[in-house]
């Protein structure tokens, strides 16, 4: 375990930040990161004493007290899709145990949180050209950021002093002791017919996990190794067509989204819809999306069996296989999937 610092020290990182934000006062911290060679973890642990207060790994914990935050914004991403939702932690169940221990959030803001893939949580306060900005900010063990908690006007600031004096970590060095993910080894070739035979078996759509596992077979692999019945590639853009039809026509969607810590969703319509280069905006009053096209190197229309009929997503990937973000028509369990956007994955 060991941090990927090209800097001699925690000092000379923080003054190559300060050099870089004069130069692009507006440039965010995980972009800052990358410029610099560092972890975005590493970035804003270099700021504690100044600017960040770095907290236990009481993460649940944590999470609960979140709660009495009031609105806030809520960010999770990976490398090519961001998810922005405005609105209250309503209601969190915990599930198991650490490390190993889950949440489910549901209400405005939706989400299913994995704490075994946290390892550092910061409070920070920054200063930039669009005013003062309170966070928590919570990070993996490579400190990629899992997710980010933005306080918003009518948060509560009382309740963010006090989950900071509750929560805040005896440890407050800026180093860090960053750790690499291993590469996962999967099988390079399965039993199809019985691959194909529990695939069709499917009752609902959180089976298909289980079944990964139990093939050990990689996501991507099975999409495309599963016959066109299933599953079939599609142009990779087709993230478009969706956004775009699914606001003209009102019709209500889901969008999910993830990374090793959390997978944030979002339930409902989309209204306003914006190409800037490369990338497709949802830019709605509670809900924003960000989804960086130029990432997506494939995307698969997939079907799959449950007790309430089909359910078929469209599913885009980057050029590691990894799964950049999911849509689906919004349906609740016990109903079937919407007649209309069966129709409109069967047009990509």
């Amino acid at each position: 375990m060991e941090s990927t610092l090209q800097f001699s020290s925690v000092a000379s990182l923080k003054e190559a930040w300060e050099d870089l934000k004069k130069q692009n006062p507006q440039i965010r911290s995980r972009d800052a990161a990358q410029r610099l060679g560092v972890s975005e973890a590493e970035l804003i642990a270099s700021t504690i004493g100044t600017g960040a207060v770095r907290l236990n790994q009481n993460f649940a914990e944590i999470m609960i007290a979140c709660k009495s935050l009031g609105k806030v914004m809520a960010l999770t991403r990976n490398e090519g899709c961001v998810l922005e939702h405005k609105g209250n932690f309503q209601k969190i169940d915990l599930m198991g145990h650490a490390p190993n221990q889950v949440a489910t959030v549901i209400g405005p803001i939706e989400q299913r949180i994995f704490f075994s893939g946290w390892k550092f949580g910061f409070a920070v306060i920054n200063h930039s050209p669009r005013g003062t900005m309170k966070s928590f900010q919570f990070f993996d063990k490579a400190g990629d950021a899992v997710l980010k908690i933005f306080l918003q006007e009518k948060s509560n600031l009382d309740a963010y002093d006090q989950i900071q004096v509750d929560f805040k970590s005896e440890d407050q060095s800026m180093e860090l002791e960053l750790e690499a993910y291993p590469k996962p080894e999967f099988a390079k070739k399965i039993d199809m017919e019985a691959f194909t035979y529990d695939w069709e078996n499917m009752k609902d759509t959180h089976d298909f996990f289980g079944m990964l596992r139990k093939y050990n077979v990689h996501r991507l692999d099975a999409v495309k190794w599963i016959n066109d019945k299933w599953a079939y590639e599609v142009d990779r853009l087709s993230a478009r067509k969706i956004v775009e039809t699914a606001s003209a026509e009102k019709m209500p969607i889901m969008i999910f989204a993830g990374n090793k810590g959390n997978i944030q969703i979002h339930q409902g319509k989309v209204r306003t819809i914006r190409q800037m280069g490369n990338w497709l905006n949802v830019m709605d009053p509670d809900f924003n999306m960000h989804l960086n096209e130029e990432i997506i190197e494939s995307a698969y229309v997939v079907h799959k069996n449950t007790s309430d009929g089909l359910v078929s997503s469209l599913e885009l990937f980057d050029k590691e296989g990894e799964m950049i973000a999911q849509f689906f028509g919004l349906r609740k369990p016990g109903i079937p999937q919407l007649d209309a956007w069966k129709q409109l994955i069967d047009c990509l």
